[in-house]
């Protein structure tokens, strides 16, 4: 899919992010569920993957909607205050 077709919509900021066990803290604004693709942009920040574990109180969860605090692994360092998207394809 191009650049310009897919679409992206905020789903969330990071909060933490615990470099040893490479997790970041991630405050929902929306839902986000394992195996969606995420991008999180930030001033240092480009990295897209796909959510392959979710945590919510150090518990493994398949979704989480707004207002949620999750952990999520990422493969590269990310920020605090970072955007969240959801890549929709």
């Amino acid at each position: 899919m191009t650049e310009e077709a897919r679409k992206e919509e905020e789903v969330g900021r990071v909060s933490d992010y615990f470099a040893k066990i490479g997790v970041a803290g991630i405050d929902l604004t929306g839902r986000l569920k394992v195996g969606d693709r995420i991008h999180i942009k930030g001033h240092t920040t480009d990295l897209e993957q796909v959510v392959e574990s979710l945590q919510v109180e150090h518990d493994a969860v398949q979704e989480a909607g707004r207002g949620a605090k999750i952990g999520v692994k990422v493969k590269d360092r990310c920020r605090h205050g970072d955007h969240v998207y959801r890549i929709v394809e």
